[in-house]
């Protein structure tokens, strides 16, 4: 019941506010009474599927992808990081450059994260183009692609 409540928690803190360590999360958490070293905060972020942003007053934060926004297995995450060469951005298109014969791969991962901001995708061999309603949007989760690339 206990990690649970932390873990409701923390997906609030980081929602709320840009942390940028787990030293920093370790204090919120406190300051909140829950009692927590730094090993238990790095096993929650491990559980939870944390993964790091660009902030806006820090140069990093955590996010987490939400269950609105269908999420992944930690497996497909992996193929995902592993296939991925490269992420741009093209007014509202994102173009995702995959190694030979995964470009499949990567739109799958893509189009499960069913984030309401992409309209669409298309698949080559070894290239997706994911189609969002604006070039800012097209930014937006560009980085949060990215995100998941760099783990």
């Amino acid at each position: 019941m206990l990690r649970n409540a932390r873990h409701d928690k923390i997906l609030e803190l980081i929602e709320e506010m840009e942390i940028e360590t787990q030293e920093e999360l370790c204090d919120e958490l406190s300051a909140r009474n829950f009692a927590v070293t730094q090993a238990t905060v790095s096993r929650d972020i491990k559980e939870l599927h944390l993964f790091k942003v660009r902030g806006t007053k820090k140069r990093f934060r955590y996010a987490a992808i939400s269950e609105t926004e269908g999420g992944i297995s930690e497996k497909m995450r992996i193929l995902f990081s592993e296939c991925v060469l490269n992420i741009r951005t093209v007014g509202n298109v994102i173009v995702i450059k995959t190694i030979n014969a995964n470009g499949g791969n990567a739109a799958y991962v893509v189009d499960r994260l069913d984030y309401k901001e992409v309209v669409g995708s298309v698949a080559g061999v070894d290239t997706v183009f994911s189609v969002c309603e604006s070039p800012e949007s097209a930014k937006i989760v560009a980085n949060r692609l990215e995100a998941i690339v760099k783990g």
